[in-house]
């Protein structure tokens, strides 16, 4: 059983968030890296576009090979759009990473079992997509092995991260999407600058 706080995660597994660019999925997701950012410059949280963070962070990676890239989805928005793991496994970039945080239920629609509670591997699954880099971490001792993973591991790496069904971090983030997107079309222009 997972025993991970999902509210302690990111800020344990990425120490140095300023480092990469990141693209974040729905709902509980989008509050935990809000919420651990601040919703920085470098954070690009998504609304009303279910299963597309994955994609999403893939073509961030491939238009900006010199910048390290995470993607952060939940697991119902992660099935939902789980073709894109293997146009990942396929265009293969090294800088790009998936955090899949896994609740096993569907909290925003009223805690229903997902899949990965009834018995779907989404490691199995990323795997058989051709990620060679995949790691699982549900205990807290595991998340500084998560970190020394996203650091280390070949490129493109899935981290599934199994955490309790608690709540998401409580951070109410900007959902002017218009404005996020200038934002983050900023910080990205920013590291492009310094990559030249």
């Amino acid at each position: 059983m997972a025993t991970i706080d999902r509210r302690v995660l990111l800020p344990k597994l990425i120490p140095n968030p300023d480092q990469y660019l990141m693209i974040a999925g729905l709902a509980g997701a989008s509050k935990d890296a809000a919420g651990f950012t601040k919703d920085g410059a470098n954070l690009f949280t998504m609304a009303g576009t279910m299963g597309a963070s994955v994609s999403m962070g893939l073509g961030v990676a491939l238009s900006e090979p010199k910048k390290p890239v995470i993607s952060i989805t939940g697991d119902g928005e992660l099935i939902m759009g789980i073709g894109s793991l293997l146009t990942v496994a396929s265009m293969s970039p090294d800088n790009f990473s998936i955090i899949c945080i896994d609740n096993g239920m569907h909290a925003e629609t009223g805690g229903q079992l997902g899949h990965t509670s009834r018995g779907t591997d989404l490691a199995i699954m990323a795997k058989g997509a051709g990620i060679e880099s995949v790691m699982t971490i549900e205990a807290p001792e595991q998340i500084k092995n998560g970190t020394k993973f996203i650091i280390e591991s070949p490129g493109p790496r899935f981290l599934w991260a199994r955490v309790n069904d608690g709540p998401p971090t409580p951070f109410k983030r900007d959902f002017n999407l218009s404005v996020r997107r200038q934002i983050f079309r900023a910080a990205y222009a920013a590291q492009n600058k310094v990559n030249d």
